[in-house]
């Protein structure tokens, strides 16, 4: 495995372009202004990950290294006037060997809408909206960017509905966000999938399922609430998209602490000794901290967070990467000193802990990596090495990743 990382390193310390967050070749990147003032516009961003991972745990006749499109999107939103707008997302993830298609029709191969929202302003600072959503409770990370990680992807339990009560952490529903002052605010209340990732059945005095909608029907187990309330101390960070940054890389000067919420009444199900079913509330509650920060004049800068979850989705829950317990999460970053426009470097460590009621072992995922800003977060390269332990699985993963955005 050592071999695998040391080439996979050189690989990546090959590569010599330019600059970081602000790159001075994006200038906003592709907007269509329709009139003089620039109220009037249609704006495009696109998107590509493309990895290549070394695997140290698989079977005998399965190859250690794959790739991987990890993500290939396409993200649109015009206004003709500054009271409402429309945002339209659509892409595919994770498109590999295994759920590539002869002719492209399978369902890996795939286009799906992410998101498909419209918004009106209700005062200056204050906005509603409805549709295919982001605008998520609980946790900076449950409203992460994907342009801007500064890992190499999201904690994977911080998305902690995916799939669960909506389509790949989006809900159908209506939103209010805005702020007051220097305090940012999300809420939404949405329906929640009927046909979602869980599709056991709860067996007699077993564990909670997540399929509350499914197997009790809309009426009770129906709808889903989320709010996510960010006070911003330094430099106020833009609410206009609810897509959170990752790492400014010292472009701005941010310290935000969080709090929100999750809450599906009814949202699983428990089955008694004679199998009869009774709907149990699912609620997941967090507390985060953010700060980034440049170092001095000479374009060193450091990114930090920190979030703690507690998570209910019922008695005894637990499935996929999903439980009832507690989460801890952390990731820190520093950006070495350099010319901003030339490739800069940002070594970085994260650490998960995740507990569960019903075992005794935590689920530990412990991240090592660097990242190769050659234009900022519009061209970049990760390395990552990263081990999960849980129960007798030990498994580590090396990923090199490129990514572009335009």
């Amino acid at each position: 495995m050592k071999k695998h990382a040391l080439l996979l390193l050189g690989l990546f310390c090959s590569f010599q372009m330019l600059h970081s967050q602000g790159s001075p070749d994006y200038n906003g990147g592709l907007k269509v202004k329709l009139d003089e003032e620039g109220n009037k516009y249609l704006r495009i961003i696109s998107w590509a990950q493309v990895q290549g991972t070394y695997n140290s745990d698989v079977p005998d006749n399965t190859s250690s290294t794959s790739f991987n499109l990890r993500r290939a999107r396409v993200l649109m939103f015009a206004q003709i006037n500054k009271k409402f707008l429309i945002l339209t997302h659509f892409g595919l993830n994770s498109l590999n060997s295994g759920t590539l298609s002869p002719t492209g029709k399978g369902d890996g191969s795939q286009l799906f809408f992410h998101d498909v929202w419209a918004q009106y302003n209700v005062g200056e600072d204050h906005v509603v909206g409805g549709g295919l959503h982001y605008f998520n409770g609980i946790s900076r990370l449950n409203n992460q960017s994907t342009l801007n990680f500064m890992t190499l992807d999201n904690n994977r339990q911080s998305w902690s509905t995916l799939g669960l009560t909506d389509q790949f952490a989006r809900h159908i529903g209506i939103f209010a966000k805005g702020k007051f002052g220097k305090l940012q605010y999300r809420v939404a209340i949405n329906d929640a999938i009927t046909n979602g990732l869980d599709t056991r059945t709860p067996e007699p005095n077993g564990a909670a399922v997540y399929a509350g909608k499914r197997l009790l029907g809309s009426k009770d187990s129906g709808k889903a609430y989320a709010g996510y309330f960010d006070f911003n101390f330094l430099d106020q960070e833009s609410n206009f998209l609810p897509f959170k940054v990752g790492s400014y890389l010292g472009t701005k000067k941010v310290f935000n602490i969080g709090a929100g919420f999750f809450l599906h009444p009814g949202g699983s199900v428990i089955a008694d000794a004679t199998g009869n079913l009774e709907k149990e509330d699912v609620s997941i509650f967090g507390i985060d901290a953010f700060y980034d920060t440049p170092l001095g004049d000479d374009g060193s800068a450091l990114t930090a967070y920190a979030t703690y979850q507690s998570n209910d989705y019922g008695t005894d829950y637990l499935y996929s990467a999903y439980g009832t317990g507690s989460m801890i999460y952390s990731h820190l970053g520093y950006v070495f000193a350099g010319d901003k426009t030339k490739t800069r470097y940002q070594p970085y460590v994260s650490f998960a802990s995740n507990s569960y009621d019903v075992v005794d072992d935590n689920r530990n995922i412990f991240g090592l990596g660097v990242n190769a800003y050659l234009n900022g977060h519009n061209s970049k390269l990760t390395l990552e090495y990263k081990n999960q332990k849980f129960g007798d699985s030990d498994l580590g993963t090396v990923t090199l990743q490129a990514m572009i955005y335009l």
